[in-house]
């Protein structure tokens, strides 16, 4: 008899125990019903009718975050289904609850649901099959055309590339954009950042890089072609409407994805948005294909993580930030990169883009970013409002490798366009003060401004590489010097219409080429002097 009560004692918690139990576990945030009925379970040693290992309960539920009690051996980052159908995503694992981010309105749960197991980590669609789609952040198509039968899936997180598949840039991914081609020069498998404050045209550059492709896409030449995707980060859904449009006028959306997590949907699926437009361009290049991935915009994603890490109650850091907010887009960057010819070849460039408040680029997610990547495009408002369109600032952008994927041609007439321009800065400071200029001096100024002025460009009218060279070439070599400036941009038309309709000949042999060899060197001279012989503007 003493043993049994003995027993009992053991199996029955005090009333002090169990009041102890409630107010030091997560569960008292539960509502009564939950928690007395686990507590009840608990007291009289019963196993929970439903399988703990695979389901679990809603313990509490708000601002996009559910408190999930049982899922005892679930996974970082494992997918989980509620009962209402919306998906989540286990982001903490905490000794006896999970907290769960939810892929879309929280308003559909309640406490007290069932919570499944999924039994794998998120993966979304791949392959050639989404090409021309629009999709969610989790693959699914938002375009109204149907389901996308692709044959494949991939996992959002997978590591990066280690050291021996890669190699270093060595081809160029042409953008079409005369200021990037020449002074800040991108290769394939490059992290370039396209930086600046708010309505300074980053998408523009982006946008133009895409309808740029479509010259190698439309040509059988598989090594040439590049597949691109573009993943919205917390836009306006008229903002991709418009782009979708924008692709589909100039029939670019036939070899583009467009990953789409706007302003309205969930942080988690913003969140999610970039890893999962990586794993669709990861596709491409680990088949010894080339791809390009634009991230629109990077800040937004940080935002959503910092508003996710918050609710999770993880420590904040600076900005409110959390501590592995560098990680975040560290481990999404690194996974652009160029193959060596053992792993296919293939490769992945990356533009991601980041807003600045006030052109400050010593702000904590610039700072990392520019760490991150291979060199910056930096946009300045006060470029931009001037005209100088794009208003890319020449001193303070960088190309860490592009330009040793850069075409020799290319290389042969922008090497002196970098320096020209750089003494035109520093002479121009000075210019302001003083009227007494000598000769050199004021040869260097009317020089930086006509190259300034050549380097302007419109939106959406990507131009081939051939073509880039021959109208620097007229600039760098001082043949515009006596031309007014503001007469610039009209000859560039005027002299392209002439080329492109008397000499297409000299096109072809600079783009076969991919050099100014002296014969041609010579033939391009006497073309541009003996166009300006005759050129009344």
């Amino acid at each position: 008899m003493e043993e049994e009560l003995v027993h009992i004692a053991q199996v029955v918690p005090t009333a002090h125990h169990a009041h102890k139990l409630f107010s030091t576990s997560p569960l008292h945030k539960a509502g009564v019903p939950e928690f007395s009925s686990i507590l009840e379970e608990r007291i009289l040693g019963q196993t929970v009718q439903t399988n703990l290992e695979e389901t679990g309960r809603v313990l509490s539920i708000g601002d996009g975050i559910a408190r999930v009690y049982g899922l005892k051996n679930i996974q970082a980052e494992e997918m989980v289904e509620f009962s209402s159908g919306l998906k989540g995503m286990a982001l903490n694992l905490e000794p006896d609850n999970v907290g769960v981010v939810v892929f879309g309105n929280d308003k559909l749960i309640k406490e007290g649901d069932v919570v499944k197991r999924a039994g794998a980590i998120v993966d979304v669609p791949v392959g050639e099959e989404l090409l021309g789609r629009v999709v969610d952040a989790l693959g699914t198509p938002i375009d109204g055309r149907g389901a996308i039968n692709t044959k494949s899936r991939q996992r959002v997180g997978i590591k990066a590339p280690g050291i021996i598949p890669r190699i270093s840039v060595r081809e160029p991914m042409q953008t079409g954009i005369k200021a990037v081609d020449s002074l800040v020069p991108i290769g394939r498998g490059q992290r370039e950042l396209i930086i600046g404050d708010r309505q300074t045209g980053k998408t523009a550059i982006a946008i133009d890089t895409i309808i740029n492709q479509k010259r190698f896409n439309d040509a059988a030449d598989e090594k040439k072609k590049l597949y691109c995707i573009y993943v919205a980060i917390g836009q306006k859904r008229s903002t991709v409407a418009q782009l979708v449009k924008r692709l589909t006028d100039a029939d670019a959306m036939k070899y583009t994805i467009i990953v789409s997590a706007t302003a309205s949907d969930a942080a988690p699926l913003q969140y999610l948005a970039p890893y999962s437009g990586c794993a669709m361009g990861e596709y491409f290049r680990d088949n010894g294909k080339h791809a390009l991935i634009i991230y629109d915009d990077l800040s937004k994603q940080a935002v959503a993580y910092r508003q996710m890490s918050l609710l999770l109650r993880r420590p904040p850091g600076r900005e409110a930030y959390p501590g592995d907010v560098f990680y975040l887009h560290s481990r999404l960057l690194e996974r652009a990169a160029k193959m060596n010819d053992a792993y296919g070849g293939g490769s992945l460039t990356a533009l991601p883009v980041i807003e600045t408040q006030a052109g400050d680029v010593s702000a904590y997610i610039p700072t990392n970013v520019i760490s991150i990547t291979d060199g910056q495009i930096f946009l300045e408002t006060e470029l931009f409002h001037k005209g100088i369109r794009p208003a890319i600032n020449v001193g303070l952008s960088v190309s860490r490798v592009g330009s040793a994927a850069q075409t020799k041609a290319m290389k042969q007439v922008a090497g002196r366009m970098k320096l020209e321009l750089a003494q035109y800065r520093e002479v121009a400071a000075f210019a302001q003060f003083g009227s007494d200029l000598d000769a050199s001096t004021q040869l260097q100024l009317n020089r930086g401004v006509r190259l300034t002025e050549l380097l302007k460009q419109g939106q959406y009218v990507p131009m081939a590489i051939e073509q880039q060279v021959v109208v620097i070439y007229a600039g760098v070599r001082g043949y515009l010097d006596k031309l007014d400036p503001s007469k610039i941009t009209q000859f560039e038309q005027d002299f392209l219409k002439f080329v492109l309709a008397n000499h297409q000949d000299l096109l072809k042999t600079i783009r076969e080429d991919g050099e100014l060899k002296p014969a041609t060197d010579e033939k391009l001279k006497k073309l541009v002097l003996d166009f300006l012989a005759g050129y009344q503007p």
